[in-house]
């Protein structure tokens, strides 16, 4: 009769075998190399990184604490040793086109030195140009000049005057100009007098003056030409000084960067504009006793800052290609931004406020960036496509975004972008973006998809064992003897849910050894031993099992109505999870059905009162597929049942407890008790086939820890899934208990096999009695 396979107590865990252990402590063992059970996606990644091609970025998913950030630095790194350090970038004015700011690259190292070429330069025309406008040669040269146009302007002057007195008129300069007064009979004439003479005399003086004014006119306009000629004399001897200082100074830096023809194109236009604009190096004041211009020497900063170089980018200290990982991608953050600065009251810009993004400094090598960071700032997003397709990268505001006017008037060159992109992201995200994002599947044809188990051999528990060895070496922790190893190797099957695996969420191994590691300094002990790690798993589950406890005492007091002896009809003990925050735990719940004449309708109570989840409603469907076909082929289903968690008030989903609730509503139908001693847990199919379920470690636990509670009789367990049995990892207390005998542990397969430990009936016998039970209510209706 018994198909059924009750557990060895050897079934339930699966320990270390301490003999293929070779050291007594991992300080004994070298480092881990590379990382460990991620060979798909490292050769994903390999591969990802060889490709140079603009689509093939990288798409790094998997769960939090796998490694995945540290594996990408680590690898990409390494892959950047052996590229070539990209070109430095400069932004410098644009002498061609007023507004726009020019990009310059120039080779590794170089833009640092083209930047401080080019303040030296400027320093030093602002010595030596005041030094030659101020030296005893260009005074000199000067003052011939000045003198040449003084002594034609007094020749003209000199012969308006003469030619004046010829027409009885005397000249007089003032600082308005030229002024003519009348002579008769030797003598000055003021207005008043002039009324006075005969109108004959005053007609002749009009038409003298009149005269006077005509040869005026073209002595005022021989002396504008004159002083024209001077100025532009004046001018010629500026550029010829200004070429004078340049020449020697522009032509050093010229034969310095003859190789970059962009800077020598450059040199060229800087050089013609500060010859042009020599007075940009001294400061203009009026002599009130010469109308030509007197020059002394200034500092002109805002004028001159046009001469200045802003470096960009700087690779001058970076070691082959650039690796950055930005962790804050705002638009900013990633292309760049342009500053202000407040003078006066009044912002104020130049192009030597713009300021690189995470973009313009990865340029030729590897940006990293969180997906989830990314997507969450406004138009990062879109930027990095937009750059992806156009290859080139200018510094962009929100403002220019959402089509804001901007306050700043520079346009930027853009810069040519030749940069692998690694997104890293949860699985999740990178299925919504390939499913809702064209763009996506485009520019990131790469997946790197990191497991969150890999196998539990023999090779990955010595990849383990490096990786403890390797992580308290560098963080100075103490290091780990055998048994703490095991323990550690145990705990980490544990959170996957496997005798046969390990989890890679290396972060929640990492907790485990720093806080062993500090209850073995609290012992002052030399090393961490198991206990200590078993200590410190054991205060981390304290830490986090509030919830639990309070629930163990509510089935201590009474107040949630379970029995753990005994038999009941239509009451059977199933198992849930509940899961708060990292920590999860099983919780029994008393599954109680009710049934009575009817249509042959099974009512779920939780999804009569929208308690219910989809797959727990699906559950009820497959389970009444199979009772129609057990027991409906010949005669008509005529039994209605309600099915009900009892003291559920929230929210119930999964399938774990469909054959829980079938074992219930056989036992309901056909009047047959149930232990109330035996927990069940597993989903069913309509074939009646027992199908895994999750979380049976902790299911299992949880009655456990009723039990203990309430007092173990001996003949309390729980039924689980066949399938769940490699899944098993329980705590020593469950495991010592059933080794001796206080608790036990039930696979099954098929729903007979559950129903024979639930009654102590063969299954055929208890179906005989479910299908007696059905004719009798069809008769007694047909009767009727």
């Amino acid at each position: 009769m018994q198909n059924y396979c009750k557990l060895s107590y050897r079934q339930l865990k699966k320990y270390c075998d301490l003999t293929n252990f070779k050291f007594d402590t991992t300080d004994e063992i070298p480092c881990l190399v590379g990382i460990m059970g991620q060979e798909r996606a490292e050769e994903a990644m390999e591969f990802g990184l060889g490709i140079d091609h603009p689509s093939y970025n990288i798409y790094i998913s998997g769960a939090k604490g796998t490694g995945r950030t540290s594996y990408a630095k680590k690898v990409v790194e390494k892959k950047s040793q052996s590229q070539k350090v990209p070109v430095d970038w400069c932004y410098v004015y644009n002498f061609d086109s007023k507004g726009k700011i020019e990009a310059l690259s120039l080779p590794a190292g170089m833009g640092r030195i083209f930047k401080k070429d080019m303040d030296e330069l400027i320093e030093e025309l602002l010595i030596q140009v005041p030094r030659a406008f101020n030296s005893v040669d260009y005074e000199k040269q000067r003052n011939e000049i000045i003198k040449e146009y003084q002594e034609q302007k007094n020749k003209l002057i000199q012969y308006l005057s003469s030619y004046s007195k010829e027409k009885h008129f005397i000249l007089k300069s003032t600082t308005t100009g030229f002024v003519f007064t009348p002579i008769y009979e030797e003598n000055e004439i003021s207005e008043d007098k002039l009324d006075e003479l005969d109108e004959e005399v005053k007609e002749q003086l009009e038409k003298q003056l009149e005269e006077i004014h005509e040869a005026a006119l073209d002595i005022l306009s021989q002396v504008k030409k004159l002083e024209r000629v001077a100025k532009k004399k004046l001018l010629q001897l500026e550029m010829k000084v200004g070429i004078y200082v340049i020449k020697p100074l522009i032509n050093e830096l010229f034969k310095k960067y003859n190789q970059c023809e962009n800077v020598h194109n450059y040199l060229k236009k800087v050089e013609s504009d500060i010859i042009e604009n020599i007075f940009y190096f001294y400061s203009e004041e009026v002599d009130e006793d010469d109308e030509i211009i007197t020059i002394k020497t200034a500092e002109n900063e805002d004028v001159i800052k046009k001469y200045k170089v802003n470096l960009f980018v700087d690779n001058s200290n970076t070691e082959g290609a650039p690796v950055i990982m930005e962790f804050n991608p705002t638009l900013n953050n990633l292309v760049g931004k342009i500053e202000y600065e407040n003078v006066n009251g009044s912002l104020r810009t130049d192009f030597l406020l713009v300021k690189p993004g995470a973009i313009q400094i990865a340029n030729g090598g590897y940006l990293i960036i969180q997906a989830s960071q990314l997507l969450s700032n406004p138009y990062a997003w879109e930027t990095l496509k937009r750059i992806l397709q156009t290859k080139e990268v200018t510094v962009e505001s929100m403002g220019s975004q959402l089509g804001i006017g901007e306050v700043s008037s520079m346009k930027l060159e853009p810069i040519p972008i030749n940069l692998k992109v690694i997104l890293i992201g949860s699985s999740y995200l990178y299925h919504l973006l390939y499913r809702y994002d064209e763009d996506f599947e485009k520019y990131f044809k790469i997946l790197v998809d990191f497991n969150d188990d890999m196998k539990r051999n023999d090779e990955n528990e010595q990849k383990m064992i490096s990786f403890i060895s390797c992580y308290t070496q560098n963080e100075g922790l103490l290091s780990f003897d055998k048994k703490a190893v095991a323990e550690l190797m145990e705990y980490s099957s544990r959170l996957i849910g496997s005798q046969t695996k390990f989890s890679t969420r290396f972060n929640k191994i990492i907790e485990i050894i720093i806080e062993a590691n500090q209850w073995a300094q609290l012992e002052k002990s030399a090393v961490v031993s198991g206990t200590h790690v078993k200590h410190a798993v054991d205060k981390k589950w304290e830490r986090l099992n509030q919830y639990e406890e309070n629930v163990l005492e509510m089935f201590e007091q009474g107040k949630i109505l379970i029995d753990a002896k005994g038999s009941k009809i239509g009451v059977v003990n199933g198992l849930s999870v509940i899961s708060i925050g990292e920590y999860m735990f099983g919780k029994p719940s008393v599954i109680t059905v009710t049934t009575s004449k009817g249509k042959g309708n099974i009512i779920n109570i939780e999804r009569e009162a929208n308690l219910s989840g989809d797959i727990y409603d699906k559950g009820i469907m497959i389970l009444t597929g199979f009772l129609l076909e057990k027991f409906a082929q010949d005669d008509v289903f005529n039994l209605s049942a309600r099915i009900c968690f009892e003291q559920s008030y929230g929210g119930v989903d999964g399938d774990s407890a469909s054959s829980a609730e079938l074992y219930g509503l056989l036992s309901s139908i056909a009047k047959l008790p149930l232990k109330q001693n035996i927990a069940v847990t597993g989903s069913v199919n309509q074939k009646g086939f027992i199908q895994p379920v999750g979380g049976v470690t902790e299911k299992i636990e949880g009655f456990f820890k009723l039990c203990y509670r309430k007092g173990l009789t001996g003949d309390q367990g729980v039924i689980i899934p066949h399938q769940n049995i490699g899944d098993l990892m329980l705590r020593d207390e469950v495991v010592e208990a059933v080794k001796a005998g206080k608790f036990h542990i039930y696979a099954v397969k098929h729903v007979d096999e559950g129903i024979e430990i639930l009654t102590d009936r063969p299954a055929e016998e208890v179906y005989k009695i479910v299908e007696e039970r059905l004719k009798t209510v069809v008769d007694n209706k047909n009767n009727k």
